[in-house]
């Protein structure tokens, strides 16, 4: 086994209340209809959420990350969320982030960063090409987020 990790980071003005960003991202069914490749999140107690993936391809094989984080929040302003298994159960996929919104002028200033550690039965070898393809559904996922949350925002991509 090996671990394999990824790192992406963005930020943007969203022409959007802060209170309606806030809303989509700490709402576990709102957010799984909006980030692509997610079949659901489950809260698990106070402050653990539990996310499970659809089937995607890492090459040279098929994963279905299901993974739990212990959410943060900071009413409005932060979302910090680090991997946090409950005991006895062995979670071979491990994210750590954070969504960071301030208010500015025009809408909100959002901002996210996350990194990504698979353990696959994976020659260490293989990283490059693993991290690249990882990378890769990272970008993915990213755009197509971007999309989904300004389309359920009510906002023109392109305005």
């Amino acid at each position: 086994m090996t671990v394999f990790t990824a790192r992406t980071s963005a930020e943007a003005v969203v022409a959007a209340p802060r209170q309606a960003i806030w809303d989509a991202l700490t709402d576990p069914d709102t957010l799984a209809s909006l980030t692509p490749f997610l079949k659901r999140i489950t809260p698990e107690g106070d402050s653990h959420w539990r996310w499970e993936m659809t089937g995607l391809d890492v090459l040279p094989i098929e994963v279905a990350p299901v993974f739990t984080e212990k959410m943060e929040f900071v009413e409005l302003e932060r979302i910090d969320f680090h991997h946090d298994p409950p005991a006895g159960r062995t979670e071979r996929t491990a994210v750590t982030g954070w969504y960071v919104l301030k208010e500015v002028e025009g809408g909100t200033h959002l901002a996210t960063s996350l990194e990504i550690a698979l353990d696959l039965p994976l020659p260490k070898l293989s990283s490059k090409v693993v991290t690249t393809a990882m990378r890769g559904v990272i970008d993915q996922m990213g755009d197509r987020f971007s999309r989904n949350l300004l389309d359920h925002l009510g906002i023109d991509p392109k305005a």
